[in-house]
């Protein structure tokens, strides 16, 4: 399982969806990248693979970053989470 996590402008929580494959989860995370390069589209909508029913709407001129993870956090170093601030406690 994978983790692609958005940091939006002015928002100390990032929103999270997760996905069940790497192809899956770099497909969106590309798409967040582009959308983030080009302005277009204005929203994006993504949907999560673990809950159905779970959707997240951005909007493309809040979006300060993107990141993908895999869930189990094989790539952690140290056993430290992932995360946009991760090194803020250094």
């Amino acid at each position: 399982m994978y983790i692609v996590e958005f940091a939006l402008k002015h928002t100390p929580l990032p929103l999270t969806v997760q996905k069940k494959g790497k192809e899956a989860a770099e497909a969106t995370y590309k798409q967040a990248l582009d959308a983030i390069a080009s302005g277009n589209p204005v929203t994006l909508e993504i949907t999560c693979d673990e809950v159905a029913d779970k959707k997240v709407a951005i909007a493309v001129s809040e979006l300060a970053a993107v990141q993908m993870y895999d869930k189990s956090g094989k790539g952690a170093s140290a056993g430290r989470q992932p995360g946009f601030f991760a090194l803020a406690g250094e």
